[in-house]
């Protein structure tokens, strides 16, 4: 199976329900919320899946986009992925393992924007969130996109943050958090 990005690119995914690329409408109303700030910006994507979204920010000219995935077979497709739409301008590294753990290989970076898609039902939000908060991996004037399904979301509280926006697309629903001024 295959997906269309920014420019009209084709990416490839994986088949089955293994992964689940975040929909075209979702990924439009992210790019269209941020439009303006992804040329230039170091994205970070979390659960990649099929790398949709870096990808997408990579098409966007994105100057740095990192991934993180637990799935070997996702990875290696999110790696074709990247390097088809990136430029020599264009760095992206991919990161296999277990969200958490990766997260503390990224101490000491920041992100500009930071995308986070887990299994709905992994338990992740808050421990995930939480990382980052204090590995300090979001710039202070970045902001970090959380999907989620909007039945029974409890927003994870993280006290040096705020919710800046909530948006519903179906069965998908984001909520956006920044570093509180």
């Amino acid at each position: 199976m295959s997906l269309r990005i920014y420019g009209n690119r084709q990416i490839k995914t994986l088949p089955g329900l293994d992964t689940r690329p975040t929909s075209a409408r979702v990924r439009e109303a992210v790019f269209n919320i941020w439009q303006g700030e992804i040329a230039g910006c170091r994205w970070l994507d979390l659960c990649a899946g099929s790398g949709s979204m870096g990808a997408e920010a990579l098409s966007r000219q994105a100057s740095v986009v990192v991934g993180i995935e637990q799935s070997s077979r996702a990875c290696a497709i999110i790696q074709q992925n990247w390097q088809q739409v990136q430029n020599e301008n264009q760095e992206f590294q991919v990161l296999r393992g277990d969200v958490l753990q990766r997260l503390k290989n990224l101490e000491g970076k920041q992100f500009d924007k930071i995308y986070f898609d887990p299994p709905y039902a992994s338990g992740l939000y808050q421990p995930v969130l939480e990382a980052i908060a204090v590995g300090q991996l979001l710039d202070s004037s970045g902001e970090i996109a959380v999907e989620h399904s909007p039945q029974n979301w409890i927003a994870p509280v993280i006290p040096t943050w705020e919710i800046c926006r909530e948006k519903v697309y179906g069965n998908t629903a984001l909520t956006f958090y920044r570093i509180r001024e």
